[in-house]
């Protein structure tokens, strides 16, 4: 019996085994510390992914491969070209189709909505190492070695302290406190889901129409930093958020303390400047739709303070101190 495999147990990864799960299919998902979304359909497998033979191993007979692993962002470089070699090597030996997980750091800078017909420009080191993962799986489907696409998501918002929203401005916005983020706070910024992006992985993956090309993951907003925050608060009952703008200078000094802030520098464009997406080509062909905002917001303040209780006390307990904003 066919099986789906998905690496990965992140803010994508788990929605996905899941959302796979729930609707009948079996799941093997593989991490390397073995753990992963919890259902009945779902297996959990550690292993290492850059092991082409292991990776092999398990994603004989799968019928479709789908990529939600990504090292640390100051290991990319390093990590992701191995890891996407063997992820690449064991679809081309299965026969397993290939769905990956992409961003828009590809595409470099652009003036104006991007849309999935845009030529790999990057100019960064995590930006050429994004399209060149891409441009490989993108060549071996061209050859006929395997069957690929690739799902592209962008500011993730979701339960949890999920991508730079959720880390830098969720908990202390919540409490009342000062919240800090690296960009302009009044530029347009799309924001993806993590369940509209595991939807549109699913769906990817069963519609023939999908290989060979890119999809972007349908937009939930695209209101600025601050135009989100006053929304996420007035839902919540949470003071007028006092956000604070990190900029370049402020970023490095961060760098020197913590090197992972550093990481972040190269990437500030899509944060200075506005970073809109067109997605009409998944809701039309994938038929995948954005979730409203404010459910997806509703969702966050929820899972931030729990059911009921104090915003301050439960978010004073539960986040810590670089989600409180304290970085």
């Amino acid at each position: 019996m066919s099986f789906v495999v998905v690496t990965g147990a992140g803010a994508a990864g788990l929605p996905t085994a899941r959302q796979f799960a729930e609707s009948g299919e079996r799941v093997r998902q593989i991490t390397r510390s073995g753990r992963g979304a919890d259902h009945p359909l779902v297996e959990t497998v550690a292993a290492d992914i850059t092991d082409a033979d292991r990776l092999t191993e398990l994603a004989e007979g799968a019928r479709v491969l789908v990529n939600c692993a990504i090292p640390a962002l100051d290991r990319w470089a390093v990590d992701v070209p191995p890891m996407s070699a063997a992820l690449l090597t064991a679809v081309e030996r299965t026969g397993a189709a290939y769905v990956m997980l992409g961003n828009t750091y590809g595409y470099g800078p652009v003036d104006g909505p991007m849309t999935e017909d845009l030529p790999m420009a990057a100019t960064t080191v995590k930006g050429r190492v994004r399209a060149q993962m891409w441009l490989d799986a993108l060549a071996a489907h061209e050859a006929g070695r395997a069957r690929v696409t690739e799902v592209r998501a962008t500011g993730f918002l979701g339960a949890g302290p999920v991508g730079p929203y959720g880390a830098f401005v969720l908990g202390p916005l919540l409490a009342g406190e000062v919240a800090s983020y690296p960009g302009d706070l009044d530029v347009p910024h799309s924001w993806n889901y993590t369940e509209d992006i595991a939807r549109t992985l699913v769906a990817a993956s069963r519609n023939d129409d999908a290989w060979g090309r890119p999809w972007h993951v349908p937009v939930t907003s695209s209101l600025s930093v601050r135009a989100l925050s006053e929304r996420l608060a007035e839902m919540a009952g949470a003071p007028t958020p006092k956000l604070h703008r990190i900029d370049r200078d402020e970023l490095a000094a961060l760098a020197r303390q913590q090197p992972v802030f550093g990481e972040l520098m190269e990437m500030m464009y899509s944060n200075e400047n506005p970073h809109v997406i067109d997605s009409s080509r998944t809701e039309a062909i994938l038929g995948v739709k954005p979730t409203p905002l404010d459910t997806v917001l509703r969702e966050m303040v929820t899972d931030a303070v729990g059911a009921t209780g104090n915003i301050t006390d439960r978010l004073s307990r539960r986040l810590g101190p670089q989600q409180r904003g304290t970085i």
